[in-house]
């Protein structure tokens, strides 16, 4: 009866003891094997893996996504500009067996090279590209820690470069910068509409200078216009063409005969002293606009 019970507690502790080395991969992981200390070139897949007593040693590798964020780094710029530049990056085990066995800690390796990349892709770039074309630098930084991560059996994924920082005395040298490029714009706005509207009034001005009415009847409409409002002053701008035209439609006056032929030469002075006078000067004519004539020797009369 005792060897019974040895026995099947020989068999319990065997059966516990050949359970232990049953080991259960999840479906985001892949098994490397280590037997005798050398690693074997089959990865194992998820599920369940038995492994000899012993001699093998299992190491699971996450082949997820991982998101790392990159420290901000402070860098100089190739146009000497003093920035604060943070990014993140994304990858993951391509290989397994590689990521466990050439690198010791390849989250490790992968954050200081990305931090060193990007110190790097700082001093190369301007500002403006910083700024405005993060696609572009994005990629660079992409094939900069690619490159290395290669050899790891790692994949990067992508990297975005996040936040970039600038000093306050940039900032307001940008602002300004902006601000006179905005009224700049408006400037040339403004002026290409003055040389619209002035395209259009030479050629109103034209057709008023073939038809003189045009101003005459531009100018009661004005008038409409400006009585409309109910004003109590009237403002009548009187312009230089209508008295122009006015001054055509009048016919001129024929210009007075020389002084020296209309004036009568004066008559020589008296002894005494006193000027002769002249002819009697005409009769004013009669409100009825008869003419008054008188005969020697006869009374005034009427000549009908």
């Amino acid at each position: 009866m005792i060897v019974l019970y040895a026995l099947a507690a020989v068999f319990a502790v065997g059966a516990l003891w050949l359970g232990s080395n049953f080991r259960v991969i999840k479906q985001y992981e892949r098994g490397v094997v280590y037997r005798f200390g050398r690693v074997q070139t089959g990865v194992r897949p998820p599920g369940l893996t038995w492994l000899i007593p012993i001699a093998d040693h299992l190491d699971k590798v996450n082949m997820q996504i991982i998101t790392m964020p990159i420290p901000a780094q402070d860098g100089i710029t190739r146009d000497n500009v003093t920035v604060r530049v943070d990014a993140v990056i994304y990858f993951n085990v391509a290989d397994p067996v590689r990521a466990a066995v050439d690198v010791q800690d390849y989250m490790s390796a992968v954050g200081q090279v990305a931090q060193t990349s990007l110190r790097s892709i700082i001093g190369k770039s301007n500002l403006d590209d910083l700024l405005s074309n993060r696609e572009g630098l994005n990629q660079g930084l992409e094939l900069m820690i690619d490159s290395p991560a290669l050899g790891w059996g790692i994949h990067i994924d992508r990297v975005e470069i996040k936040d970039v920082v600038l000093p306050d005395s940039m900032k307001r040298s940008m602002s300004r910068q902006a601000e006179a490029e905005r009224e700049r714009r408006a400037r040339v706005i403004t002026a290409d509409g003055e040389l619209q509207a002035s395209d259009k009034l030479a050629q109103a001005a034209e057709v008023m200078a073939e038809h003189p009415a045009a101003l005459q009847l531009r100018l009661l409409q004005t008038v409409v216009e400006v009585a409309a409002e109910k004003n109590s002053t009237l403002v009548l701008p009187f312009p230089v063409e209508l008295l122009r035209f006015l001054e055509k439609a009048t016919p001129q006056q024929s210009r007075p005969q020389d002084t020296a032929d209309t004036t009568a030469a004066e008559p020589a002075a008296l002894p005494n002293g006193n000027t002769p006078h002249g002819d009697t000067a005409p009769i004013p004519d009669d409100p009825r606009d008869l003419q008054l004539a008188s005969v020697e020797g006869q009374p005034f009369r009427v000549n009908q």
